[in-house]
């Protein structure tokens, strides 16, 4: 039996509701398949852990969580109590940086009982690979002098190797797909990373002769995903294009709290992290409305990575059994609780 050691990190909000609903959707379909197990080590960081200790997790955290298989991941942020910028960067973004998480990886499809914004989305079924370490997203740049005079500047870094890695990720998801890769660009406006990127990814697509290629500037590209998303397979971009883009696929899809996401380390070194796009969702935290979806279908993913994806398109299928029974949030036009539509994709996987 495969047994998989996972780190838990609820973290705020609704991730304190819908991670316990994912694990129990991750215990039953263990139960359905039989030949794995989890075990599931939870830690408390959160804003209310960095309200009693300063920090959002403690110092060893990292050496702590290298050990693991992998890092399930709720929610993060409380921006009444703890600014953004010290929440994320002390937990998630350190995370995904010192554990090399180097790709970002998010899917939207079509979903079955789920109405689209769209008039006609067209079954679309695409992935955006984003680079996940650098690109507008540095550390690098700073500000000086007040007031009148006051300057900010920001650095965008773009490395051959982390571009160059992200896209051949990409080429190599699009080669199990349907064989089509668009890199998201904008060289007629931004000076020097953007011809940068295009040349690495014309370079890059040599070697991938099976695989057909795009290149469209993200305002063409971001309208495309709402005039004929069907037109796109995996969608290869920097950190900033990845990560609005990603949003706009949530959106299109009809919910964003159906959303998921993984970061992914490719050298083994350390553990990869998997979690919802939704946020925190202070609003309605405590009421039982949460959409649990976001978090089973990061947990999908998660399975994916472990090269259980026959078990992980199960839970997909059976999610959007449920979805198109009308079992259903209020956030996707429905009136169940996390615990109603939890207990019916449990009980769906059962039945299998």
């Amino acid at each position: 039996m495969k047994k998989f050691e996972i780190a838990v990190i609820p973290g705020d909000g609704i991730g304190k509701e819908v991670v316990p609903a994912a694990l129990t959707v991750l215990n039953t379909a263990a139960e359905v398949h039989g030949g794995i197990r989890f075990d599931f080590t939870e830690f408390p960081w959160s804003c209310d852990y960095y309200l009693k200790h300063g920090q959002m997790m403690p110092d060893d955290g990292l050496q702590i969580l290298q050990g693991f298989d992998a890092i399930f991941l709720g929610a993060v942020g409380n921006p009444r109590l703890v600014p953004d910028h010290i929440s994320l960067w002390g937990l998630l973004i350190k995370i995904r940086r010192e554990f090399e998480q180097v790709i970002n990886i998010r899917p939207a499809k079509c979903f079955k009982g789920l109405c689209s914004p769209l008039v006609n989305p067209n079954d679309f079924d695409l992935i955006v690979v984003r680079e996940n370490s650098e690109g507008e997203y540095s550390e690098v740049g700073g500000r000086i002098h007040r007031g009148e005079d006051e300057l900010a500047i920001q650095n965008a870094v773009f490395t051959r190797k982390g571009t160059e890695r992200a896209m051949r990720y990409a080429f190599e998801l699009a080669q199990k797909r349907r064989g089509h890769v668009t890199s998201a660009t904008k060289s007629n406006g931004i000076f020097h990373s953007m011809p940068f990127w295009d040349e690495v990814f014309n370079e890059v697509k040599q070697d991938y002769p099976d695989v057909a290629t795009a290149s469209i500037h993200i305002d063409a590209l971001a309208a495309f995903f709402v005039t004929r998303p069907q037109m796109f397979d995996v969608i290869v971009a920097s950190n900033l294009f990845g990560d609005i883009l990603t949003d706009l696929g949530g959106a299109i899809m009809g919910s964003i709290g159906i959303a998921p996401a993984a970061n992914i380390n490719l050298n083994g070194k350390y553990p990869s992290m998997f979690e919802p796009v939704h946020g925190s969702a202070p609003d309605i935290y405590g009421k039982g409305i949460a959409n649990p979806i976001g978090q089973i279908w990061t947990a999908k993913m998660m399975l994916d990575h472990f090269g259980e994806e026959e078990l992980g398109n199960k839970i997909l299928k059976v999610i959007e059994e449920v979805t198109e029974a009308g079992v259903k949030t209020p956030d996707m036009g429905g009136s169940a609780s996390t615990r109603e539509v939890t207990g019916e994709i449990c009980r769906r996987l059962k039945a299998l």
